[in-house]
């Protein structure tokens, strides 16, 4: 039995448990491998995936303070953002967005649901953004926009992180007694540490990670420190691909296009080309290449997507 989910005593963010579906591949036969899909993307109507688990303590810690501004970081197609700015309209709180390099008028379909949302929206030269973390610049921003409660980018902090454990609950047991490797999407490694701590004791799992950066080591060393963060030193096994990000964050090149188009033709589950094509694409690499056994059972966690939300919505 799953745990009621509500953010905030919020019915409007109240969520619904995911299914688990099943992926029908001719090379999964042939192999003899399983491929089943935890649907994160359809448990809120605009607050999908991993979002609302990485906000939820985040927000529930604004209101608790009475903080009514809210400042965070995120790329041009970040599914963070727009979570965070559909949150603050339901709720009430102003949400700041600074956006990594210039905003390009007429902006794309995710910044422009986040502005339709009321999210104040700044776009800031690579430069300074390299330096967000740095207390000089986030003076500069306390003094433009006044006091806020700062979430970095991403949304990822300690409480993103575990917000994220409970996704756990939502993989059966008798998946993980039997031998099980969860995989996932990853921009920033927050949602996978928090996962990997969820599944503390469950020695029979594997978590696999892949990256949509360009950045090599990266996200193996941020997934590290947060897994280091808790007391518990039975975690499963764990590893980050970075071998799939196709030229980098929001990046594409020929050969994840032409996969996401047989894919559209073969199954009704959606994808997107910044976060849950690039892990099936890799799943599928890893597959043709050997690299699971046979009777390997695999859950791809399907992290949701600006797609589906801008669809539903324009």
């Amino acid at each position: 039995m799953f745990q009621k989910h509500v953010l905030i005593d919020n019915p409007m963010l109240e969520i619904k448990s995911p299914r688990i579906d099943e992926v029908r591949s001719s090379i999964l036969d042939e192999r003899a491998i399983t491929l089943k899909v935890l649907r994160l993307d359809e448990i809120h109507p605009l607050v999908t995936g991993s979002k609302w688990f990485k906000l939820k303590l985040n927000i529930s810690y604004v209101q608790e303070k009475g903080i009514t501004s809210i400042l965070s970081f995120g790329g041009a197609y970040s599914n963070h953002i727009l979570a965070l700015a559909v949150i603050g309209k339901m709720l009430g709180i102003e949400t700041i967005g600074i956006i990594r390099g210039e905003l390009v008028e007429p902006l794309n379909p995710v910044l422009k649901f986040a502005r339709e949302q009321g999210m104040i929206l700044r776009g800031m030269d690579r430069s300074s953004y390299r330096q967000k973390h740095k207390a000089w610049l986030i003076k500069k921003l306390r003094l433009r926009f006044g006091d806020f409660y700062l979430l970095p980018e991403g949304g990822s902090n300690e409480l993103a992180v575990k917000g994220c454990e409970t996704l756990a609950q939502f993989i059966p047991k008798v998946i993980t007694q039997r031998g099980l490797c969860v995989a996932l999407p990853c921009g920033t490694g927050a949602t996978m540490a928090g996962l990997i701590r969820g599944l503390a004791c469950c020695q029979r799992v594997t978590v696999l990670g892949f990256s949509v950066l360009k950045a090599e080591g990266y996200l193996a060393t941020e997934v590290a420190k947060w897994t280091r963060a808790t007391a518990c030193t039975e975690l499963p096994a764990w590893q980050v691909i970075d071998d799939y990000h196709c030229g980098g964050y929001a990046k594409s090149n020929a050969e994840l296009s032409a996969f996401m188009e047989c894919w559209k033709t073969d199954s009704n589950i959606p994808l997107e080309p910044v976060y849950t094509g690039k892990m099936f694409y890799g799943l599928f690499k890893l597959i043709e290449a050997g690299y699971y056994r046979e009777g390997t059972e695999i859950l791809a966690i399907h992290t949701g997507g600006f797609l589906k939300t801008h669809q539903q919505h324009t």
